[in-house]
């Protein structure tokens, strides 16, 4: 049975090397550890990219020029088979944040010359030595909103920088029972069953088979944080199903488990249409939809803590607002 140290090395080693290349170097440390038709997906504006250097060019060099002494913190890192058979694959997730000074605007951002944290989450696709496929999930309204950027209505849970783990044991670099990883796998998917069965809205005795009382939910930046199965109810689920109609599951790309921990991500993970409200938009007959990663701690027999990425730049712009374009219009106002 797979013990997935090769692949989490090649990862720890690929960071190590990117986080300390600048220019051009960035290009061919990527290209040193990935294959020729490497595949990545990004959030908005960046998409998805072929290639080392399209990569390097699109996305990694415009942040490193913008974003100056960058640290990766990483809280939670794992890897596992993909549950998802027609993908399949060893994977390898990684979850935090970059940390920099913030010394040159990043898509219109303007500096702020101080700390800032960049949330984000990775999933790589490792195939023979090297990454054939990674999604790259980052949490670009969080740096609008440490920059004084608020574009968008007030969210309904708090705003935050989400904390790592509360038992402070999510970096998996060793050899993990695999016994462990199929119970998170287990609940994970007994879970989602549950959510889906219900409309993505589950009552709260539903909720409770699964999920801890004093359960964490760290949502991304536009809709926030909260805590408490109560409170997650009150202030994500109600407001998403109330403000969301005719949501259809797109599944997963990649779903896995080692641990305690597990995660997954869709490309895309739903569509719906919008009912009205959520995040301040009126009702609407066009269909848009949401990318998004769950990355999950099992505490014995139920989940504990849900970190949530979605790409909502992206959610937003089909439906037609450009948020970094409202908030560069503001700015010149």
């Amino acid at each position: 049975m797979a013990d997935f140290q090769n692949e989490k090395a090649l990862v720890l080693n690929y960071y190590a090397s990117l986080d300390a290349a600048d220019g051009d170097e960035i290009a061919a440390i990527m290209r040193s550890r990935t294959v020729g038709k490497y595949f990545w997906r990004g959030m908005h504006p960046f998409y998805e990219q072929r290639g080392a250097a399209a990569v390097a060019e699109v996305f990694w060099k415009p942040l490193r020029h913008s974003f100056s002494s960058l640290q990766r913190r990483q809280d939670v890192f794992m890897a596992g088979a993909n549950a998802n058979q027609e993908v399949g694959g060893a994977w390898v997730c990684s979850m935090g944040h970059l940390m920099a000074l913030f010394d040159r605007a990043w898509l219109g951002i303007p500096p702020t010359g101080k700390l800032v944290f960049l949330p984000y989450v990775d999933f790589h696709r490792v195939h023979d030595g090297k990454i054939s496929e990674t999604a790259s999930f980052f949490d670009i309204l969080s740096v609008m909103q440490q920059a004084g950027q608020n574009p968008l209505p007030l969210q309904t849970g708090a705003s935050i920088i989400a904390p790592g783990p509360r038992t402070h044991d999510g970096l998996l670099f060793g050899v993990q029972d695999p016994n462990e990883g199929d119970k998170t796998l287990g609940l994970i998917n007994r879970m989602l069953e549950d959510l889906l069965a219900s409309n993505l809205h589950s009552p709260r005795d539903e909720l409770a088979s699964t999920w801890h009382s004093d359960m964490s939910w760290f949502g991304p930046a536009g809709i926030g944080a909260t805590y408490t199965l109560d409170r997650y109810e009150a202030q994500h689920q109600r407001p998403f199903s109330e403000g969301l109609s005719e949501i259809r599951d797109l599944g997963q790309h990649c779903c896995l488990a080692e641990g305690s921990y597990g995660g997954l991500f869709g490309w895309a993970s739903l569509d719906m249409k919008s009912s009205g409200g959520f995040m301040g938009f009126p009702a609407s007959d066009i269909r848009t939809e949401m990318r998004l990663v769950d990355i999950y701690r099992r505490d014995g027999e139920k989940l504990a803590e849900n970190w949530i990425f979605i790409d909502l730049l992206h959610f937003l712009s089909l439906q037609g607002l450009d948020v970094l374009g409202r908030m560069k219009q503001i700015n010149r106002s």
